[in-house]
């Protein structure tokens, strides 16, 4: 009974009934869970990944817990691919987008001077590059949702220190878009767009607080 109360609580307050998403990379860690929790909330979500057999199964999945999700094959790093995407998004939820969720992200361990030009053109087209390209395909469709919601699954990495500089130089760069769509988001006074930064609780964003 406690249970119910609490779902019933936590459903009153974020409701997402009628609005439409977009999560790229959501077969599998935060992708696939931020499109539960979307879906959960009663938005219509669409994702993609690069593994149709994966994807399928988890479409399985979604559609037996009663989920309105709809998924694509997809590898953003391609432009043919993201233009694809949103060409499929933008038929499917009538032109409009309320939620963009840039979640794809690579990490590569190796040390600096190990690093290839292969290792950096991977981290910049999945890290950097598929996210701002979908941040433009996607801008007519969140502009004609009226409150359109720009997320960016982005790391400590790009702000502090830890020993990974091409991973790290990459999420640093995703950031700094971040904070550099203003123009993107808050020039289109009647058609509003917002853009949110935050911290999953997880042990790296303890370390970011208290360094």
């Amino acid at each position: 009974m406690a249970q119910a109360d609490c779902n019933s609580s936590r459903d009153s307050r974020w409701l997402l009934h009628g609005m439409t998403a977009l999560v790229t990379g959501g077969s599998k860690g935060l992708g696939h869970a931020v499109v539960e929790e979307l879906a959960g909330l009663g938005a219509t979500v669409h994702t993609c990944a690069r593994t149709e057999s994966v994807l399928d199964e988890c479409l399985q999945q979604w559609q037996m817990k009663g989920f309105k999700v709809t998924g694509s094959v997809c590898d953003v790093t391609s432009e043919t691919e993201r233009q694809k995407l949103m060409s499929t998004v933008s038929s499917q939820f009538d032109g409009k987008l309320n939620i963009l969720v840039n979640n794809v992200g690579t990490l590569n361990f190796q040390k600096t001077t190990d690093v290839t030009s292969e290792d950096i053109s991977l981290h910049l087209n999945t890290n950097f590059v598929s996210a701002y390209h979908l941040c433009q395909l996607a801008h007519p469709l969140l502009k004609n949702s009226g409150a359109g919601n720009i997320v960016f699954m982005s790391s400590v990495a790009g702000v502090v220190a830890v020993s990974v500089s091409l991973y790290g130089a990459t999420k640093g760069t995703q950031f700094n878009v971040f904070l550099n769509l203003i123009d993107f988001c808050f020039n289109l006074a009647s058609h509003p767009l917002r853009n949110e930064s935050g911290y999953l609780k997880v042990a790296n964003s303890v370390f970011l607080q208290e360094h």
